[in-house]
């Protein structure tokens, strides 16, 4: 359902807040207010004036997506401003593209600062884009992978070599955590090509992911404690821990034991 008022309303205050010399207009001496006028916000939309007038009244029209995507671009707002405006006219939000293998400077910059922990940055393909060097010597160089390799979710259900790392009695229900963890991505992204040939790619090749790709699994709100068997620190028992990117499209994993334990102890031969 439509917010014919409250969209009425976002449009006037976002109107109101841009100053022509934002938008590459002429201020003009005779100009009293600030802000834009209508007028000139129907030629920033590619609109009739008349037409963007009545947007601003409640009883105005309702507006179709493309002229909702014409009016974001014309009053210059932001993903977050435009996702808003969607919804006030009773749509649903554009896609939002991903920026792919680019690391944010703020993930990066964390990153930076657990040298000494094992933490990794992902995309939401699965593909390890940065580790530290604890995580490399606790799972291996991830970024070397190429082709569908590059995806965790790929190498869980084809490399039967990626499973040996945990106990066997975990592997079900690491597997229904990859899969739903893809449906959920699938679901968010699922016009992206990348992410539609990685989802195909898993169902020609494993009949295990085919089997749960049509149970629809769906992953919870908890993450638990993740069982690894390294070849040189023996059993570990460790947290994960995961900070998303606002924009979904990248999260860092940071892997931790509970302090005097034998997985910490395991942990600090790793780093020694």
């Amino acid at each position: 359902m439509a917010d014919r008022a409250g969209l009425a309303a976002f449009l006037r205050v976002r109107r109101e807040a841009l100053q022509p010399e934002d938008v590459g207009l002429p201020r003009g001496r005779r100009r009293r207010t600030g802000g834009l006028r209508r007028e000139e916000v129907a030629v920033l939309c590619d609109m009739s004036g008349d037409y963007y007038r009545r947007l601003e009244q409640p009883r105005g029209p309702h507006p179709s997506e493309q002229m909702l995507a014409a009016i974001a671009r014309g009053l210059r707002l932001s993903p977050e401003e435009r996702d808003h405006l969607f919804r006030l006219a009773g749509h649903a939000p554009p896609h939002r593209a991903g920026r792919g293998d680019r690391i944010a400077p703020g993930m990066a910059r964390v990153l930076e600062q657990l040298a000494d922990t094992p933490a990794q940055i992902m995309n939401r393909l699965g593909e390890t884009l940065r580790q530290t060097p604890m995580a490399v010597a606790l799972l291996g160089d991830e970024t070397a992978y190429t082709g569908p390799a590059r995806s965790a979710h790929y190498r869980w259900f084809t490399d039967p070599a990626v499973r040996r790392v945990h106990p066997e009695s975990d592997h079900a229900e690491q597997s229904r955590l990859m899969a739903a963890d893809l449906h959920g991505t699938h679901a968010r992204d699922g016009d992206d090509a990348r992410v539609a040939e990685l989802v195909d790619a898993l169902r020609r090749d494993s009949p295990e992911f085919a089997a749960l790709w049509r149970e629809r699994p769906v992953l919870g709100p908890s993450c638990a404690v993740k069982r690894f068997l390294h070849p040189r620190a023996g059993e570990l028992e460790l947290h994960c821990q995961t900070l998303v990117d606002p924009d979904q499209s990248q999260r860092l994993l940071v892997y931790t034991a509970e302090p005097g334990t034998e997985s910490d102890n395991g942990l600090r031969f790793l780093a020694g």
